[in-house]
């Protein structure tokens, strides 16, 4: 049996995919033949992206709202299924980070990371699911973190929500599998994106750390992400739930290696 990874004829949803890894994980979708629709915040970084999809003959849907307003989200969505048709893909992308010193961080900016990368893919899972149980098919991606599995100094909100994350994941497919949707998260590693391109410098600590760190010895391409989200999107992954595929290069399979090993 081959497995059947084409996506023509699915729509997919992926929030906060003007830039960066949501961009990447978006166009793999198209590629594979989904219709793509994607979310932003900001009017210019959608029309940019815009541009960007159109680069590799890819048409994306643009839908500016704020993934943590209940209401934004309800509106939007029914426009999509109005105007494109019911999502068959949703992934929860969209999200945000805040490096602050445990001891430093004001009580209202961990709630603000929690909102957005915690809250709002429930809020958004929860608006497309109640369609997706009526059609008896669906596929929710979360995009969780190494940091769903470890700590790290300075992100402690960032990591609170992405462990968070993981375990909302396999509740929500705890519930929802019995109506043929499966739930299921990526948890990226370290990759190489116009925010990471400052400190991915030969000599720079954090660079020489990563590439020390990371059995398979580099940084992650944006397009590394391809493969896992076409497969938790696709009919080869029907009978796989709850699950957190992690694309980090090894990172978590070893405590590392003494320097010069």
């Amino acid at each position: 049996m081959k497995p059947n990874f084409e996506l023509r004829g699915k729509i997919a949803l992926v929030t906060g995919a003007t830039h960066g890894l949501g961009m990447a994980m978006a166009k793999a979708l198209a590629h594979q033949g989904a219709t793509l629709v994607i979310n932003g915040h900001t009017p210019a970084k959608m029309d940019a992206a815009i541009e960007n999809y159109a680069s590799e003959d890819i048409i994306a849907h643009p839908y500016l709202f704020d993934v943590s307003d209940v209401q934004a989200v309800d509106t939007a969505i029914t426009k999509i299924e109005e105007k494109i048709g019911t999502i068959d893909i949703l992934v929860n992308n969209a999200g945000m980070i805040q490096r602050t010193p445990a001891l430093e961080m004001d009580p209202e900016d961990f709630r603000k990371v929690v909102d957005i990368d915690l809250v709002s893919p429930f809020i958004v899972s929860q608006r497309i699911a109640k369609t997706m149980v009526k059609k008896g098919s669906g596929k929710i991606i979360n995009i969780c973190s190494m940091m769903s599995e470890l700590g790290r100094n300075t992100v402690s909100a960032y990591a609170a929500a992405k462990g968070g994350l993981k375990m909302l994941t396999r509740n929500l497919a705890t519930e929802w599998a019995k109506y043929n949707i499966q739930v299921n998260g990526i948890g990226p590693g370290y990759f190489a994106t116009e925010q990471t391109a400052p400190i991915r410098i030969d000599g720079h600590p954090f660079n020489d750390f990563i590439v020390n760190r990371t059995p398979a010895g580099r940084w992650g391409n944006p397009d590394d992400l391809g493969g896992a989200v076409v497969f938790l999107s696709s009919q080869a992954s029907d009978f796989i739930n709850g699950q957190i595929l992690y694309v980090d290069g090894g990172i978590l399979a070893t405590i590392g290696k003494p320097a010069g090993e």
